[in-house]
């Protein structure tokens, strides 16, 4: 049971409107149903812009987003991730194991990931990128692509935060971490 109870339906109209844009029609996350309670959280939330697409392909968002909530132990929304949105970023399960189980640098992951990762494994364990981080990053990515990498770990940490904090209860459909 979550330690803040999320809405049940029927929603308010413009609720409703955010979550149909946000789940495309399938059931809204127990996750935003909770933050959807509290509007100013709920607005600053999605105003956090990062529900989108973005400049980075799909497998490199998710990527980020994976290893993300593995390093900050949120199986909640690293299940859903890999749920929704693994095999469409052509994941495998070498890969999805190595998002939670595995080094940077392993051999499942080509140089331009590798370079991401150990990316984001500093920011989390640092806050910051090294002159050489960043110069790796540099080699394979754009500079609205490396904004956009440290603002999904930022975004993401976050949620984790969330999810953890408020003991939400995992999605019945997500994946689970690899033992």
């Amino acid at each position: 049971m979550s330690r803040i109870a999320p809405l049940d339906p029927p929603y308010a109209a413009d609720v409703q409107q955010h979550f149909d844009r946000i789940m495309r029609g399938k059931p809204p996350l127990v996750l935003f149903r909770m933050m959807a309670g509290h509007p100013r959280a709920w607005e600053k939330f999605r105003g956090g812009g990062l529900l989108d697409r973005g400049p980075l392909p799909l497998r490199e968002r998710e990527i980020v987003i994976d290893r993300t909530c593995a390093l900050n132990a949120c199986e909640y929304e690293w299940g859903v991730h890999v749920t929704a949105f693994g095999a469409a970023a052509r994941l495998s399960d070498e890969q999805v194991r190595a998002t939670v189980r595995g080094a940077a640098d392993a051999d499942c992951w080509s140089p331009a990931e590798r370079a991401m990762l150990a990316a984001v494994d500093a920011l989390h364990a640092r806050a910051t990128l090294s002159e050489e981080e960043f110069a790796a990053l540099s080699s394979h990515y754009d500079e609205d692509q490396i904004l956009e990498i440290i603002l999904l770990c930022g975004f993401y940490r976050t949620v984790s935060y969330l999810a953890n904090a408020l003991a939400l209860p995992l999605e019945e459909t997500a994946a689970r971490f690899p033992r």
